[in-house]
C-alpha cells in the first residue's frame, strides 16, 4: 500500500521551515503573517502553519520547480 497525499491536503509548514526558505529569523515570517502579507493557518494546540503552495508563490517557484523542493 503506497502512502500517496490526496490532492486537497495542503501541505503546511511550521514558521521555521519558511524561515529557512526564505534565509529570515521565525519571527520575521510571524511578523508577515500578522501584517497579512502572508496566510497563517492555526493548528488545533494554537501554532501557525503555512501553506506550501503559498510560500511557492511568493518565493517564485513554479509548479515543475516545486515538485523537487
Amino acid at each position: 500500500m503506497s502512502m500517496q497525499r490526496r490532492p486537497e491536503q495542503e501541505v503546511l509548514l511550521t514558521p521555521a521551515e519558511v524561515a529557512k526558505l526564505f534565509r529570515v529569523d521565525p519571527k520575521t515570517v510571524t511578523r508577515w503573517a500578522k501584517a497579512g502579507k502572508l496566510t497563517a493557518v492555526r493548528t488545533l494546540g494554537g501554532h501557525r502553519r503555512y501553506r506550501k503552495s503559498e510560500v511557492q508563490v511568493l518565493l517564485g517557484i513554479d509548479a515543475k520547480e516545486a515538485r523537487n523542493v
